[in-house]
């Protein structure tokens, strides 16, 4: 695969196309199940509240994962990201009901690189709150 997006079409300000994900207490039993990582404080609304959390919480690497998808889905291949961090700001609850939580995903290109590379920042909330800080991926255009 090769970036869908051309480096002379975009410029610093262009906003990628924004991405609501829905997280539930079933997409945090998946998820640890993929990555081995079956911390209680991920399904164990007992044991979250007891070490000081309000409910139960989404993995961080989910979080920063679902993230990147409107970086990834924007670009067309997942291979044309060549730098990707964040900071954990705020955890994402994830209520045990029907609706679970929603993460919403915003990004723009922040700045033009050389190597036909661009710097996309991401913005991410859940609950009215910024969960990722620092969001930023170095994507490499076509």
């Amino acid at each position: 695969m090769t970036a869908r997006i051309s480096y002379a079409d975009v410029e610093v300000g262009t906003e990628l196309p924004a991405r609501n994900f829905s997280v539930t207490r079933a997409t945090l039993v998946q998820y640890a199940g993929a990555s081995g990582d079956f911390n209680p404080i991920h399904w164990n609304e007992k044991f979250a509240v007891e070490v000081g959390l309000p409910d139960v919480i989404a993995h961080g690497m989910f979080t920063m994962a679902e993230a990147v998808r409107v970086v990834t889905d924007w670009v067309g291949d997942p291979g044309a990201v060549v730098e990707y961090g964040v900071r954990f700001t705020k955890p994402v609850v994830v209520p045990n009901d029907d609706k679970g939580a929603l993460i919403e995903v915003s990004g723009k290109v922040a700045a033009l690189l050389d190597d036909k590379r661009v710097r996309v920042d991401l913005t991410a909330v859940s609950g009215g709150e910024k969960v990722l800080g620092m969001s930023r991926a170095v994507v490499r255009l076509a």
